[in-house]
């Protein structure tokens, strides 16, 4: 009995040293100021978007449950069974080329039938979490150096290649920046990082030139200027400036937003 009672103590205090209850208000904090910019948005318009927030709140309450039972796994469980989670990634990735189902000109998802799964979504956990395996092997205090490079940056390509095919040009370059952020956090070697910088501006052209398609162009082109479709893709951006111009610092008050 005083045995299983220490056991227990030893158990709770693992699980507190697991929790950081810092992050975890800071996340409440955030979702909460999100469901109520998100009821004062909705609640007066059609019922259609009302529903908004009840399934905004629903996806809240789940994200909680999984975040809590992941708490509640060792994190060495993730560190073995990184390569696993990133392999069925890939494999889901080459069968959306396949069996995927297109929805504005992209075949980006597989039908479950009870929901639509997008698996470069969860590549991106993935790639953090094969990432994080790969780079904790390294001892280096120079820098990776190339021959260290080799296998994240083979680990990242291919997630890379599958989800611009699809296309999906900025999951992309999310799942580049994740790999990307990642090698700049351990340490790159200075001339390494200059070659990069300098491939980069030289390759930038012939990349707009051909490897981007029209729409992908224009969406660049309406981000660094709204105006050039105000009606389609630039709409959000400038709805979104109005919005904060006309209700300035403290804003038009709950609920009684124009835009």
């Amino acid at each position: 009995m005083k045995a299983s009672s220490i056991d227990m103590q030893v158990e709770n205090r693992t699980f507190f040293k697991r929790f950081d209850v810092n992050f975890a208000l800071v996340i409440l904090a955030l979702n909460v100021i999100g469901l109520i910019n998100l009821y004062s948005a909705t609640n007066s318009a059609s019922s259609t978007m009302s529903r908004l927030f009840t399934q905004q709140l629903m996806w809240l309450t789940l994200g909680w449950g999984l975040f809590f039972l992941t708490t509640l796994v060792d994190y060495k469980f993730f560190k073995r069974a990184a390569f696993i989670f990133y392999g069925i990634n890939i494999l889901m990735l080459i069968l959306v080329a396949f069996k995927g189902k297109t929805y504005y000109g992209a075949q980006r998802w597989l039908d479950l039938g009870f929901f639509r799964y997008q698996p470069s979504e969860t590549m991106k956990l993935a790639t953090v979490l094969v990432m994080a395996r790969v780079l904790s092997r390294y001892d280096v205090h120079k820098g990776l150096g190339l021959k260290e490079l080799l296998v994240p940056l083979g680990i990242t390509a291919v997630p890379f290649v599958l989800t611009v095919r699809q296309p999906d040009l900025g999951t992309a370059l999310l799942i580049l920046a994740i790999s990307v952020s990642m090698l700049l956090f351990v340490g790159v070697r200075k001339h390494i990082l200059i070659f990069a910088a300098v491939t980069a501006m030289i390759a930038a052209p012939m990349v707009w030139n051909f490897g981007l398609k029209q729409y992908q162009k224009n969406r660049i082109l309406t981000f660094l200027d709204p105006s050039k479709d105000p009606r389609g893709t630039g709409y959000n951006s400038i709805q979104s400036k109005i919005a904060v111009g006309s209700g300035r610092v403290l804003g038009k008050g709950f609920r009684k937003g124009t835009q």
